[in-house]
């Protein structure tokens, strides 16, 4: 008989995501629905935590629900956190300290070893959703050269627009319209760029289809929680020894 180590309540569902407070419609890509994962997660909602404060304020200042909430996750069995927006890149830090379990807060944390990946001469750029609101304090926060180049859907777009400022409803072929947009006119002013990092959690919907138009790999939430959990849960490969290796 096998003894097995408890003392959470949930098992298998290893990352928990701490989640904005919404209204907006989330398709299948989205770090929000649940159908996007390939693995079992778990959920918090973080109740005050909307986009606008989130994304359009400091979000430092509401670090203290980030961490309950995480807390809560971890109690559940949560065994590593990641939150669904990229500036919560500001409370990375606050975040590991206070929950003691691995933090991947946002996806530009993927910049740097990205960066590393790339020939000399190419860069990564970062498409966001409010360039306006991405400052050098989320970049330093997440270990970003503060010359990266960083473009943005348009403020009054469906797409920023709309998830920004919670619309009920969406219009996702115009949402991607605008990412194309945003990722082409990157691209047409850093002819540099060998990668691109989606700031944005609600951007993967859209990922493949930047990939197709700009020609370089596009990296996101969806790339950097799947590398996340691979190392929460490792694969288990069983071998009989008796077989050839081939």
């Amino acid at each position: 008989m096998t003894t097995e180590q408890g003392g959470k309540t949930v098992f298998g569902a290893n990352v928990g995501i701490l989640m904005l407070e919404t209204q907006f419609p989330r398709v299948i890509g989205d770090m929000g629905n649940a159908l996007t994962w390939p693995f079992p997660v778990q959920y918090r909602v973080v109740r005050g935590a909307t986009p606008d404060l989130v994304v359009r304020n400091d979000a430092s200042v509401l670090s203290n629900l980030f961490i309950d909430a995480a807390k809560d996750l971890v109690a559940s069995g949560a065994d590593g956190i990641t939150t669904n927006c990229g500036f919560l890149a500001l409370i990375q830090n606050e975040l590991s300290q206070a929950i003691g379990v691995p933090v991947a807060a946002s996806s530009l944390m993927q910049v740097p070893w990205i960066q590393a990946m790339l020939p000399p001469d190419k860069r990564v750029g970062v498409l966001t959703i409010s360039k306006e609101t991405l400052t050098d304090k989320h970049l330093i926060a997440a270990n970003i050269p503060l010359d990266t180049p960083v473009g943005g859907t348009e403020p009054n777009s469906e797409f920023s627009s709309g998830i920004l400022n919670d619309h009920p409803t969406l219009d996702f072929n115009q949402c991607r319209k605008d990412n194309l947009a945003a990722a082409e006119k990157l691209m047409q002013s850093h002819t540099d760029i060998g990668a691109i990092v989606l700031e944005c959690t609600n951007m993967v919907p859209y990922a493949a289809d930047i990939r197709k138009l700009t020609g370089v790999p596009v990296y996101s939430i969806y790339s950097f929680v799947n590398w996340f959990q691979a190392g929460l849960m490792p694969r288990r490969f069983t071998m009989n020894l008796d077989d050839p290796i081939y």
